[in-house]
């Protein structure tokens, strides 16, 4: 069965990775990828989404610039020792021809959920400020998604940015409150699963090889990325996270997870944090599973994953 999905993205390396999949999958139908800052401004967001579709000969799926700072909080720069000033290594890129769907990225997800209701997952992979837009545009949309998958926060395993929380939540924590606790069918796929998964160089020289155009980008912009993560986590590779949340959506029995409420702290030390309370278990007051109910990754076969993404790719 094909997963029809909107791709809401930073992209960034990781998230080039993960769009390789989403244009490439067999069982994907990329409806269209939504762009945001965060990695990235989110003008070289876009031009990079435009980039890497046009690199897999996928001129058609539409790409619709979203937000370009956070919801409320003031904005971080992007980090371009991570990820490169241009998002991919800082490589030399080819020209882009294609230009952006005129919508923003919150009215491309409205009118698209509204034109296909029950079918359409929203995959978010970068700092929530479009799928807030877009719940502030048209409420109705949680009633009609068939399901989201966010790639970030954190259940035990820490923070990247700081010491709780993880990048996308805490870019913006005021939006990552809304969708999280929003009330629509939804899975929170973070570090507690993507630090357990290591796109090593063997898998990265399979995917270039199976790539052509976009392989060279994918291996080039892989190669700043891995730099970071030997000084970062001490790693021989790097943490593929945003495929982790394309993982989760076509091969979920690699992943261990949990029911229960979210919340995001939205300012103060924990700003960003995800703080998760499982279901059916009190504590000293309610408060904590006021929210709705969702699925959060705690576990995952790292290997298996890291396989399937290079399998995919290769």
């Amino acid at each position: 069965m094909a997963h029809s999905i909107i791709f809401d993205t930073d992209p960034g390396v990781d998230d080039a990775q993960a769009i390789a999949i989403a244009l490439r999958h067999p069982e994907i139908d990329l409806l269209g990828m939504t762009t945001t800052y965060g990695n990235v401004d989110v003008e070289v967001a876009t031009h990079n989404a435009l980039l890497l579709a046009q690199l897999a000969g996928r001129d058609d799926v539409p790409v619709a610039q979203g937000a370009a700072a956070p919801l409320v909080k003031e904005r971080h720069p992007p980090p371009a020792h991570i990820h490169g000033a241009n998002g991919l290594g800082d490589i030399e890129l080819p020209a882009v021809r294609g230009k952006a769907d005129p919508r923003s990225a919150a009215r491309f997800i409205v009118d698209t959920v509204n034109a296909r209701p029950g079918e359409v997952t929203l995959v978010a992979v970068g700092p929530l400020g479009n799928l807030a837009a877009a719940l502030q545009l048209d409420p109705s949309i949680i009633g009609r998604v068939r399901q989201v998958v966010i790639m970030g926060g954190s259940i035990r395993e820490g923070g990247n940015v700081t010491p709780v929380a993880e990048a996308n939540m805490f870019n913006d924590p005021d939006a990552a409150a809304r969708v999280l606790t929003a009330g629509w069918p939804l899975v929170l796929v973070g570090l507690d699963v993507t630090h357990r998964c290591v796109l090593t160089p063997a898998h990265m020289a399979r995917i270039e090889a199976g790539q052509g155009e976009l392989g060279r980008v994918l291996a080039g912009s892989y190669a700043f990325y891995r730099d970071f993560y030997h000084d970062f986590l001490g790693i021989d590779g790097c943490c593929p996270h945003d495929s982790c949340a394309l993982a989760w959506l076509l091969r979920p029995e690699l992943f261990t997870t949990a029911r229960g409420h979210l919340t995001v702290a939205t300012d103060g030390d924990a700003e960003g944090q995800t703080i998760f309370a499982p279901q059916g278990r009190t504590f000293i007051e309610e408060r904590w599973s006021r929210t709705p109910p969702v699925e959060v990754c705690l576990e995952v076969d790292g290997q298996a994953v890291s396989d399937w993404i290079a399998d995919t790719l290769a």
